[in-house]
């Protein structure tokens, strides 16, 4: 079974010096790849594929200009290459559910990097990296057993601190399960309601995250003001032309890492209401766990309710159910999309045929009268595939 560790890092200045030059170069290779299959596209209707793109990196190295790509390993180059790839793979295969791979943009992309897996060490209170050297850990990385290699290494920086993320192999372990189904319907009002009648609540209700949300709409106008201010006029390309460079201006840059800092709380402190509401959900040991398949996607094109559900987390919700059910023994099941277990009636199974979005109580014709949330959850604990 595979189980993904994430490690906070400790570098020297150097060190954060050498992991940015290498996340910046794999965003340009990544950016590259992507530039030069929509330039190929519009010119011969073909894409391009990783082996073609990593054949022109490999010459481009040789011109004086790009001679920083010597910096960094090459395996970064080539991972990012691929990673894009294979972006474009699935898009190629599914075009309903798969959008274009799109090019990453500094400040706004996370940065992050591949390490080569097969020169990764792990030593005394750290490891060695190819081209990072020695680099100290908060914690030890996991032991492996003999000829064993830590897969997908990444190390990624989340605005305050580094990390360094692998996928290992641990043994499968019995779990004494009971025999119960639990049935788990998400929503807006409340994160998730069980079929056991446990409710998670909305986090983003919480008295820190609306202050930290007013403290971030304060940034962003403060922000923009200035960067009113030092916008000169605006060229034949509508891009605003600046007195002076971005990087100059210290307050402008002050204002967008309070943003990122606040951005990063925000982030985490939605997904540990997460992991505590999935962790306690698992934990009660059920034999059975049903979801609802959401369409987020489509959902997200309300846009009256587009920000409400891109902030629950819905879909990490989901993954991380998944993957626990996965490490506990449980089947996981997601309900086919179109099961319509908002509007069946969890005591006689009879459908209706209209409910609004405003009828928080689902009322049947028997007589039967429920949260509907609740009555969502009854029905998909009882679903069968």
């Amino acid at each position: 079974m595979l189980l993904a560790k994430k490690i906070r890092l400790k570098p020297t200045a150097e060190q954060e010096i050498q992991f940015r030059k290498s996340a910046g170069t794999a965003r340009f290779a990544g950016n590259y790849f992507v530039r030069r299959n929509e330039e190929h596209y519009k010119e011969q209707k073909k894409f391009l594929f990783d082996g073609d793109i990593r054949k022109e990196l490999t010459q481009l190295k040789k011109q004086p200009e790009y001679a920083w790509l010597q910096e960094i390993s090459a395996n970064v180059v080539k991972q990012a290459v691929k990673d894009k790839c294979d972006g474009l793979r699935r898009f190629l295969a599914d075009k309903v559910n798969y959008g274009f791979p799109t090019k990453s943009k500094k400040g706004k992309t996370a940065p992050s990097f591949y390490v080569n897996y097969e020169s990764l060490k792990r030593v005394r209170h750290g490891f060695i990296g190819e081209k990072l050297g020695y680099v100290l850990t908060a914690e030890p990385l996991p032991k492996l057993a003999n000829g064993e290699k830590y897969k997908n290494p990444r190390i990624t920086f989340d605005g305050k601190f580094w990390f360094l993320s692998v996928i290992i192999e641990v043994p499968e372990k019995q779990h004494n399960l009971t025999d119960r189904q639990v049935g788990i319907d998400l929503g807006i009002k409340n994160l998730a309601i069980t079929s056991d009648g446990a409710i998670y609540e909305n986090i983003n209700n919480s008295k820190e995250v609306k202050r930290l949300k007013k403290a971030l709409k304060r940034e962003q106008r403060s922000s923009s003001r200035m960067l009113e201010k030092n916008t000169e006029s605006k060229g034949n390309n509508n891009k605003p032309k600046y007195k002076k460079p971005l990087h100059e201006c210290k307050n402008f840059q002050k204002s967008k890492k309070k943003q990122q800092r606040i951005h990063r709380r925000l982030t985490n402190i939605r997904t540990n209401h997460l992991h505590q509401a999935t962790a306690e959900i698992v934990k009660t040991k059920p034999s059975r766990i049903v979801m609802e398949n959401l369409n987020i996607k489509g959902m997200l094109k309300n846009k009256h309710l587009a920000s409400a559900i891109s902030e629950q987390k819905l879909y990490e919700f989901r993954r991380q159910i998944q993957y626990k059910c996965q490490l506990n023994g449980i089947e996981f099941v997601l309900a086919d999309r179109f099961y319509p277990s908002s509007k069946i009636c969890s005591k006689c199974g009879t459908k209706k045929a209209k409910l609004k979005l405003n009828d928080r109580i689902f009322r049947c014709e028997c007589g039967h009268a429920q949260d509907r949330d609740l009555n969502a959850a009854l029905n998909l604990a009882k679903y069968i595939a």
